[in-house]
């Protein structure tokens, strides 16, 4: 097993650490108070993203499939939402289903697909005319929190 590459980062003497953590608060996105709809399979995947987006004080509800996703759309919040994160593949309905029946009845509604499939990079731009966002696992928390606050503020 070959050892992993070691990283240093210099930090310059006029820095001080007031100044440094400053900077560090300073790349994270904004707090967001939206109400945001994760529909994942993955359960690992699922908790790690409600956990993310509730400490930077989002109010989260979670699906475990398409089905669940529409049922917690439609019947319950419907206008409580402010965004999905929609996984492409999972079982019972597909992202892309999803997302046409909640376009269908709420065409402003935003939404972040959210893949780790390479297929799906050419599927992206066959959504909407390639007009959707989307990110791709692995994503960092801060791209999450970053790409979240970016659809939501547009």
């Amino acid at each position: 097993m070959r050892p992993l590459p070691t990283q240093i980062v210099y930090i310059t003497a006029s820095e001080s650490k007031e100044e440094i953590a400053l900077k560090a608060v300073e790349s994270l996105p904004a707090d967001g108070t939206e109400t945001i709809l994760v529909t994942e399979d993955n359960d690992q995947l699922r908790k790690l993203t409600e956990i993310i987006l509730k400490q930077q004080g989002y109010e989260v509800i979670i699906a475990a499939d398409g089905e669940e996703a529409i049922d917690k759309f439609f019947i319950k919040n419907m206008d409580r939402i402010h965004l999905c994160l929609l996984d492409m593949i999972m079982p019972k309905k597909s992202g892309k289903e999803v997302y046409d029946e909640i376009k269908r009845v709420k065409p402003d509604m935003k939404i972040i697909f959210v893949s780790g499939y390479t297929a799906d990079r050419i599927y992206k731009d066959s959504l909407a005319g390639g007009n959707v966002n989307f990110i791709f696992k692995p994503v960092s928390p801060n791209d999450l929190l970053r790409k979240v606050r970016e659809v939501l503020d547009k």
